[in-house]
């Protein structure tokens, strides 16, 4: 049965019962979408292989609302945003597990469009899907559809990213245009017709990021720029390393839909959710080889260095076009609830 097909198909409670409507869930569309030995055995848990290296393992929950919006789904989130916490760590993503909350009501067509755009993911990333649950709830308990993905990778010996690491003069990269999923989602949310050329940015990280970490040994830190944006990323990377950064605001890509978008809704786009960017800490004497590395890659075409690492207490400081300075802190409060 494909229920792509059958409109009038909706999740039942008897789907997350263990029962009989469980066993057809899962034949009819978990496996049909995340086929793989090890799952398909059904076991409680699957056994890994796994190379001699070290282990790198992550866990999320994604709630965004809507399920569906320009540029990706909640599956497709689920998948890259877990891929993306590993690969920003320095691990090569291998395996991710799923478990899925849905509300009764819920169309089983549905389902299947987000199991369908999570197996492409994982496809794209270089992971395999080994183990599941499904837990369904009563109209009203939920909404539509949560996630929780946890990921495990391996992280090779020779790197060893950390805060210690830090000195001044490092210098501090981007990959690309900030703000894009976060006002994506809030303009879909809202109707605000913001449309046109306006989409999510979410993308599988571990490319990019793999090349870096090979062949930039210079490499400090890397964090995705997911909720809080880049201003509360480097917040947190400077107060963790106990150095002051310095970014000039002109430096960062800011595409034009999402600063119009910005500037009429009296929203800053460096505090915006992104879900296929990262900032990169890196030697002073390596970032110009990280910024060609990055250029050569369809998520890192935007690099740019837009700022340096200076000795202090740490605080951001963002230098305006009009030559002042700002101090950027962590996102206060969350105007954008449910966007990852």
């Amino acid at each position: 049965m494909d229920y792509k097909r059958d409109k009038d198909a909706v999740v039942l409670l008897a789907h997350g019962d263990g029962g009989l409507l469980s066993r057809e869930l899962m034949e009819k569309v978990f496996l049909r979408y995340f086929k793989s030995p090890l799952l398909e055995q059904l076991d409680d848990a699957a056994v890994l292989t796994m190379p001699s290296y070290r282990l790198a393992v992550t866990t999320d929950a994604y709630v965004v609302d809507p399920i569906f919006f320009p540029g990706g789904d909640i599956g497709k989130l689920a998948i890259y945003g877990t891929v993306n916490d590993l690969a920003v760590s320095g691990a090569h993503p291998r395996y991710i597990t799923v478990a899925f909350i849905l509300e009764e009501g819920l169309p089983l067509a549905n389902l299947e469009m987000v199991c369908a755009s999570m197996a492409e993911a994982c496809k794209e990333a270089g992971v395999t899907m080994v183990a599941g649950d499904t837990k369904v709830v009563p109209r009203g308990a939920a909404d539509k559809l949560f996630i929780t993905t946890t990921g495990v990778g391996a992280v090779p010996a020779d790197i060893s990213p950390g805060y210690h690491r830090v000195r001044p003069g490092d210098k501090i990269i981007i990959n690309g245009s900030l703000g894009n999923h976060g006002l994506t989602i809030l303009s879909a949310r809202e109707k605000l017709g913001l449309g046109g050329a306006l989409k999510s940015d979410c993308a599988p990280l571990q490319g990019i990021a793999g090349r870096i970490w090979d062949r930039c040994p210079g490499v400090k830190i890397m964090r995705d720029l997911t909720r809080g944006g880049l201003a509360t990323a480097a917040k947190e990377i400077a107060q963790s390393c106990a150095m002051d950064m310095y970014i000039k605001e002109k430096l960062i890509p800011i595409d034009p839909e999402v600063q119009g978008g910005t500037e009429m809704l009296g929203l800053d786009p460096l505090y915006l959710a992104n879900e296929g960017k990262f900032i990169t800490i890196i030697k002073d004497g390596e970032a110009a080889s990280a910024l060609d590395i990055m250029h050569s890659h369809p998520l890192g075409e935007k690099a740019v260095i837009i700022g340096e690492v200076e000795a202090g207490k740490g605080n951001v400081y963002l230098e305006t076009p009009l030559g002042g300075t700002k101090i950027l802190g962590m996102l206060a409060g969350n105007p954008l609830p449910r966007i990852c």
